[in-house]
């Protein structure tokens, strides 16, 4: 059979981020402008071919030091060999048959890496795709993300929460309740989709200069949440409550206070630790043009409100210099 490909989208939290790993509320939704592709095609043995973030022959020592700061040290391979064996658990503790039948996996990406896009969580969602495909296993929805996830936080090490994988899976945009009593008896959250025609308009701006791995916000903010840090675990819950108001407001056609809202997610944020100064003066920059601006992830990619086109303009122009591409992210297909 042919080679067939399988898709899954970047994604921006739009607020409550980053309480999602720590039994918190978010609203996430689907970034179409970028994906990561996984083609699988019938093949004699389990191959995975590398990817250019795979390979480990360099011209020169500058060479392979750049390749590490764009690409980490693992690539992509680790994500597919880690699906692979998560997707094999899966069937055998569920009882699926799967025909003997062998294949390849090829990977890419255009997602802007390590910047809060959620790029490794796409490959990997693609690559579930791919396997489900190939071998017509249907697994349910509100179970995909949890499987995800753990090829990442469980096979890899790889500190994460729920929230990429979840909108990854069910596109669109989604209200996220992660609440631990709720997750302990389901075994997943409770994930509602919301009408995309109900958000206001908005930009995401992002930076691969400034690029910066999740582990490097999350690690501390794990230590501190298991310390019992009182600042730590009141920053959770009020991102959980700010998640709670934007979906209210959507739902109610009150959008005017939602940039507020978003700021207030950032602010928090920032108060907890120090963050990069590149990704604070994108912060700056966008509110000194008058739109709101948040981290759509652990740093490096903003999201806000920007309401029309002329000041859309400004924005554009106010980040230039920092090498900041700025975009209209489509949501819908």
């Amino acid at each position: 059979m042919p080679a067939v490909e399988y898709l899954a989208h970047a994604r921006a939290g739009l607020v409550g981020n980053p309480s999602d790993g720590y039994h918190g509320k978010t609203i996430s939704f689907i970034v179409r402008n970028f994906a990561a592709r996984v083609s699988i095609e019938e093949y004699p043995v389990i191959e995975i071919v590398p990817n250019d973030r795979d390979h480990s022959n360099f011209l020169s020592l500058s060479q392979l030091r750049n390749d590490v700061q764009r690409f980490g040290y693992y690539g992509g391979v680790r994500l597919l060999k880690a699906a692979c064996k998560v997707f094999a658990d899966h069937c055998e503790s569920e009882r699926i048959s799967l025909p003997a039948r062998n294949f390849r996996l090829s990977y890419r990406s255009d997602i802007p890496d390590h910047v809060g896009l959620a790029g490794s969580s796409a490959i990997i969602t693609a690559c579930f795709r791919a396997l489900m495909g190939f071998y017509n296993v249907e697994i349910p929805l509100h179970t995909l993300p949890t499987l995800i996830l753990s090829a990442e936080k469980i096979e890899l090490n790889i500190p994460a929460g729920l929230q990429d994988r979840v909108i990854q899976v069910y596109e669109g945009v989604v209200f996220m309740d992660f609440d631990a009593a709720l997750m302990d008896r389901l075994g997943h959250g409770f994930y509602e989709p919301l009408d995309p025609s109900l958000l206001p308009p908005l930009y995401i701006a992002y930076s691969t200069d400034l690029s910066e791995g999740t582990e490097v916000f999350h690690n501390d903010m794990r230590a501190r949440y298991d310390r019992g840090d009182q600042q730590v675990r009141a920053a959770i819950q009020r991102w959980a409550n700010l998640a709670e108001q934007v979906k209210f407001m959507l739902l109610t056609h009150r959008t005017r206070g939602i940039s507020a809202l978003l700021n207030e997610n950032f602010d928090l944020r920032r108060s907890l630790c120090p963050l990069n100064p590149g990704h604070i003066r994108m912060i700056e920059t966008a509110r000194s043009v008058g739109v709101s601006a948040k981290f759509t992830g652990s740093g490096g990619a903003i999201v806000g409100i920007c309401e029309d086109d002329t000041t859309f303009s400004k924005l554009v122009a106010a980040m230039a210099p920092l090498n900041v591409r700025v975009i209209r992210p489509q949501i819908q297909p």
